[in-house]
């Protein structure tokens, strides 16, 4: 291609001729030197001076002819057939076709085909694709150091800052992230906050896809998993609105004050039902109410959390719910955790308010930041509060069947992991979040990944299981992805984490029982002892003396086993000590002392006990009279 452009114009077109003459100099102005002027000078030593030594270049561009390039295709249905044939009419691929038919090279060519065909025809016979020659190898375990990585990072649009208190994730291949941001402190006022909570596309975390607009701030927001563009929150006046995406960012839907919460909404979940526009809030005012979204102006059914024995049900002897729990497949049940600690399991279907509160669990000492079922076991659930995060069953109320050791951090939040069963998520006070695998290790977290230096404040986990996303005091969500075994449920995971449940629950049923003994015998020799009166002293020891007896009367066969062993360390700890008969009987009797104060006092066993070896009589007997002496 030239880049040259030639350009030519005639003399007579340039104008008149320029004619110039020799002319002596002109002054236009004389500045005299001026003596006061030459103080001011001052002589600069050293003196900077640039100079560059490669030679000057100069860059140019050019833009060239740019070729496009187009994609296209053509998709044939049905093979490549003329433009005159009509596919519509069935005729006319018809007639066509006989017409190729009865062409002369039409035999031709298929005999010719025929012929490579028919091998790879015969070859496809004679093997079976569909067997599986390794179905009876094993699995290898993934042998895979466990990981997390952060992903993305959402951060808070509004100045200033404030803490994210809810997240969740949308019901359409969990694709979008609904954050709501709140200041709980109680009677803060922070001048110029925003009200202002978010939805983001995962994949985009540098500006949100819509943001929800509300007049107070949200406290929880939670989208409904049948329409993904349907939305609930719950806010900090105690108002509780509904809100489509496709709508704007103003809500559709709110509740009138007169028939809300007195205080914050700190929980919202929809409820499983065949329409899907059923949901239940609670607050910390003591109140659950159940919701319709076609109709807020007032709740469909309340509860009042008044745990007492009153006929009627009063606000101020109310329990304030700080977390709900609701499992799709029992629906007619939920649980709620209250800033007592305790966790009450209800039960809609009552017919009065102290039936629908069938049992209670005590379970933190301050309040339950966290809870949720097992989503294999949905009889176990995890609770989380204080320093300690605890795994409890439905069958035992009095204590947890699993928990962890106390930290230096305040726990916040936690989850359970909803591909692998035996793995749970919680989040600390100083900037952590902990995995669990309670079938690896239950001492220490299987992993411990510093997210920020801030508060983290919630978490919420993807349905696969590897992503989870945590938000912090600041306001900053991580979208934090996990290894793959940490996330992957193996063969017999199941199985083992079943056996594990049922011991630990088994092993508190005793406990349990066993106390409840106790307390009753306690509870009865109190009696006792009233009405005793003057022989209290006396009374004392027979009725030690039948507590003992009546212990013996409830030893199970765990208790038996027990004994059996503690009998038979006694046995080889004598066989050790067989030279101690020929020493001096002083320190016979010292050995002895000693060995009395070890062992309690031997009570009657009504179980069936196998029988006794002679070594072991004898050494029953030694026994015996050595607490004799």
């Amino acid at each position: 291609m030239d880049i040259t452009f030639a350009y030519q114009k005639k003399r007579s077109e340039f104008g008149r001729q320029c004619l110039f003459s020799d002319r002596g100099p002109d002054l236009i102005d004389n500045l005299p030197s001026n003596r006061k002027l030459a103080k001011d000078w001052i002589l600069k030593d050293p003196i900077d001076r640039h100079q560059q030594c490669a030679p000057i270049q100069a860059e140019h561009y050019l833009n060239t002819m740019r070729a496009e390039y187009v994609n296209a295709a053509m998709n044939h249905v049905e093979g490549g057939w003329p433009k005159d044939v009509n596919l519509a009419d069935e005729e006319q691929p018809k007639r066509y076709r006989r017409k190729i038919e009865k062409d002369e090279g039409f035999n031709h060519t298929m005999m010719q085909l025929f012929k490579n065909m028919e091998n790879c025809i015969l070859q496809n016979n004679a093997i079976n694709i569909y067997q599986q020659y390794f179905s009876d190898v094993e699995e290898t375990p993934m042998v895979e150091k466990s990981s997390a990585r952060t992903v993305n990072v959402y951060q808070d649009q509004s100045v200033p800052t404030r803490p994210i208190t809810h997240i969740s994730w949308s019901p359409d291949n969990q694709t979008k992230l609904a954050i709501s941001h709140c200041n709980m402190v109680y009677q803060a006022q922070i001048p110029k906050e925003s009200p202002f909570s978010y939805i983001w596309e995962v994949e985009n975390p540098n500006r949100p896809l819509l943001t929800l607009k509300p007049q107070h701030s949200c406290v929880c927001v939670e989208y409904n998993q049948k329409d993904p563009h349907l939305l609930a929150s719950g806010h900090i006046n105690g108002l509780v609105a509904v809100w489509d995406t496709r709508k704007g960012h103003e809500p559709v839907e709110l509740s009138v004050t007169e028939t809300s919460f007195r205080d914050p909404v700190h929980d919202v979940l929809w409820i499983h039902s065949k329409t899907g526009n059923e949901f239940f809030s609670s607050s910390t005012d003591g109140q659950v109410k159940w919701w319709d979204l076609r109709k807020l102006a007032e709740p469909t059914e309340t509860l009042i959390l008044d745990h007492t024995r009153d006929e009627e049900q009063q606000l101020a002897n109310a329990l304030g719910a700080s977390v709900l729990e609701y499992e799709s497949t029992i629906p007619t049940r939920f649980m709620v955790g209250t800033e007592q600690g305790i966790v009450i399991n209800c039960n809609r279907k009552g017919k009065s308010a102290l039936e629908k509160m069938t049992s209670r669990y005590t379970c933190q000492f301050g309040p339950v930041l966290a809870l949720q079922r097992n989503p294999g076991f949905v009889k176990n659930f995890l609770t989380i509060g204080d320093w300690t995060a605890k795994i409890w069953s439905e069958d035992c109320r009095e204590s947890c069947i699993m928990w962890t050791s106390f930290h230096k951090a305040m726990l916040t939040h936690g989850a359970w992991s909803p591909t692998r069963l035996s793995v749970f998520f919680t989040t600390r006070s100083d900037g952590t979040l902990d995995v669990w695998d309670i079938l690896q290790q239950q001492k220490t977290a299987a992993l411990g990944v510093k997210v920020c230096d801030e508060a983290l404040r919630c978490l919420r986990t993807h349905e696969m299981g590897r992503l989870v996303a945590v938000g912090n005091q600041r306001g900053t969500t991580y979208l934090v992805e996990f290894s793959e075994n940490l996330s992957v449920c193996n063969k017999n995971d199941k199985m083992l984490l079943t056996a594990m449940f049922e011991r630990e629950t088994r092993r508190e049923k005793i406990l349990e029982a066993r106390n409840r003994e106790i307390r009753l015998k306690l509870k009865t020799k109190a009696q006792a002892d009233e009405g005793a009166g003057e022989g209290a002293e006396g009374g004392e020891g027979t009725a030690e003396m039948e507590i003992a007896a009546t212990d013996a009367t409830f030893m199970d066969s765990f208790v038996v086993s027990a004994e059996r062993e503690f009998y038979t360390a006694i046995e080889q700890e004598l066989a050790k000590l067989k030279p101690v008969e020929e020493a001096p009987p002083d320190e016979v009797h010292e050995e002895h002392d000693q060995f009395t104060e070890m062992k309690p006092q031997p009570v009657p066993v009504q179980a069936e006990l196998p029988n006794p070896s002679p070594q072991k009589e004898k050494a029953k007997d030694k026994v015996n009279k050595s607490v004799g002496t």
